[in-house]
């Protein structure tokens, strides 16, 4: 059911898109799906860029992220929530436009790779302006217990 995902062996490059290229993906995914136009806008924004990782075996995955700062860190790999001042200060990225009750990929500033899973608490305006509080509740974070869980071999 999961398995670890290791950079070196797993990922073979990420790539920033260019616009152009981000506005084809959008448009062939109307043309294969065509129900999904009215929730496009919510999947994948206009306004924010994302980008391809590639992997093995032909894997591609696109990837766009919330982040917070440096001093969130040692916190979230505690297991706690991700407070709203972690995700509105200089160092954090936080993308418009997510709404409430969405599942997000948290990085952290300096940091490569994803260090938590989240569900959005309040919507990334109401962070924005609420400034305080919970902003995102960590669903799995790096060495918790689903982590160790993946270690091991099924049998």
């Amino acid at each position: 059911m999961f398995k670890k995902f290791d950079e070196k062996e797993d990922v073979t490059g990420a790539t920033q898109l260019k616009s152009s290229v981000q506005k084809g993906i959008r448009k062939k995914l109307i043309e294969n799906y065509p129900y999904l136009e009215p929730h496009l806008e919510e999947i994948l924004p206009k306004k924010e860029n994302f980008k391809v990782i590639k992997c093995k075996d032909h894997i591609e995955l696109l990837a766009d992220h919330l982040g917070v700062d440096k001093g969130a860190i040692k916190f979230i790999l505690n297991g706690s929530s991700i407070m709203c001042p972690g995700l509105t200060s200089p160092g954090a990225k936080l993308t418009p436009q997510v709404p409430k009750d969405t599942v997000v990929a948290v990085m952290a500033e300096g940091k490569e790779h994803a260090l938590a899973i989240g569900l959005m608490s309040m919507s990334s305006e109401e962070i924005q302006s609420i400034n305080k509080g919970n902003g995102i509740e960590s669903l799995h974070y790096l060495n918790d217990g689903l982590w160790h869980l993946a270690e091991k071999p099924l049998n």
